[in-house]
């Protein structure tokens, strides 16, 4: 099959899965606006006891929050896109990482601006209240960033499938852990995780799709 042709095929797919992905983010956020059904598990879990961290263990998981941290995140992503860019004599990497960063700033700083969601720290879920609780974009930030960074190493270096899939397992290992972290630390709802989730993924593969859209000769896969 010609190069061509599966390139296509490639952008195609990822322009379904990142439709669908979206759709899933509209879905959370119709749940969100009209308190449907989902935002139960949102008092469920917001009212069930958790557990305390001080000292150490408050630290490290201070951390681990930090990895869905935009500005953390953020330079780690802009630091890599650059280094990878010098090496093969390409601009593509960074373009890649700063329409990342751009489209996710966009989408999910609008909706947050929109809904106005409380943090459940409040106690009370209200939305048009000057909250910034919904999309979460701790999550959307860790799905996306390190997304992009894990399929710019794929692309640019010596790295097969299995290693791919490992580095993809990493990503979805450490968008879980944001999640996990937040809903501990009490900073989001269960349903801002979910819609963050959605949102990040959908932009993470319409990037991907962008970049399979015009060939170039820099990538080696």
């Amino acid at each position: 099959m010609p190069v061509a042709t599966i390139r296509k095929n490639q952008r195609n797919r990822a322009l379904r899965w990142s439709a669908v992905l979206f759709g899933g983010f509209l879905l959370v956020t119709q749940q969100v606006y009209t308190y449907g059904p989902l935002t139960y598990f949102d008092k469920k879990i917001n009212n069930s006891p958790k557990p305390q961290f001080e000292g150490l263990a408050g630290f490290i998981l201070r951390r681990l929050d930090d990895l869905g941290l935009r500005g953390v995140t953020a330079t780690v992503l802009l630091i890599a896109a650059i280094y990878i860019a010098w090496k093969f004599k390409t601009w593509r990497p960074l373009n890649l990482a700063l329409l990342s960063l751009l489209l996710l700033n966009l989408i999910v700083g609008s909706a947050k601006l929109l809904l106005g969601r409380t943090k459940p720290r409040l106690g009370i879920d209200l939305l048009h209240a000057g909250g910034m609780s919904y999309p979460s974009g701790h999550a959307s930030n860790a799905v996306l960033t390190w997304g992009i960074l894990a399929y710019l190493i794929y692309r640019y270096a010596h790295v097969d499938r299995y290693q791919g899939r490992l580095a993809s397992a990493g990503v979805a290992l450490i968008s879980l852990t944001v999640c996990t972290v937040s809903l501990i630390r009490h900073t989001h709802w269960f349903t801002d995780l979910l819609g963050g989730l959605f949102v990040g993924s959908a932009l993470l593969v319409a990037v991907i799709a962008v970049d399979r859209y015009v060939p170039s000769k820099s990538q080696l896969h």
